[in-house]
């Protein structure tokens, strides 16, 4: 499964204007709810619910928030890069600027789990998050993420 399974270049947001983890959450879900069709309400209170469990802020700047959505008909992404790091209560106490969303059916166990394997492993790569953090288009932010998933895979 590449992230182009995952993700558009509509589901990338360049610049996120947030100053908190709730707004965070909050412009994910209403961009969630746009490429869905879901209620971004519905997807907002499960990345709360999510992160009452215990923080999707891995380390390193990154955050991969996560949930399970019935009505999901299949996996979806939102990867966004925040214009100022924002406080995410990370595993090592950063900041984080680079957050990536992975929603998926109720059903999907096995593909979640390889889902956010993929998006973890990118994301623990530095020269990948340098890259995206030094990128200001979609365009240019989906070909990094898709471009590197593809070279990977082998």
């Amino acid at each position: 499964m590449d992230l182009d399974d995952i993700i558009t270049t509509d589901s990338v947001i360049p610049r996120l204007k947030a100053s908190s983890k709730k707004q965070v959450l909050q412009e994910l879900a209403r961009k969630a709810s746009e490429i869905s069709g879901l209620e971004e309400r519905e997807v907002f209170d499960v990345l709360l619910e999510r992160e009452r469990l215990g923080t999707t802020g891995v380390g390193g700047g990154i955050a991969i928030p996560h949930g399970k959505l019935a009505a999901l008909d299949r996996l979806r992404g939102v990867f966004a890069r925040a214009d100022r790091a924002i406080d995410f209560d990370s595993i090592d106490g950063r900041p984080v600027d680079l957050i990536f969303l992975l929603l998926a059916p109720e059903g999907a166990g096995a593909d979640h789990l390889k889902a956010l394997a993929r998006v973890s492993k990118l994301l623990r790569d530095p020269g990948t998050c340098d890259k995206l953090r030094g990128c200001d288009t979609k365009d240019a932010i989906f070909a990094l993420l898709t471009q590197s998933t593809s070279s990977n895979a082998a």
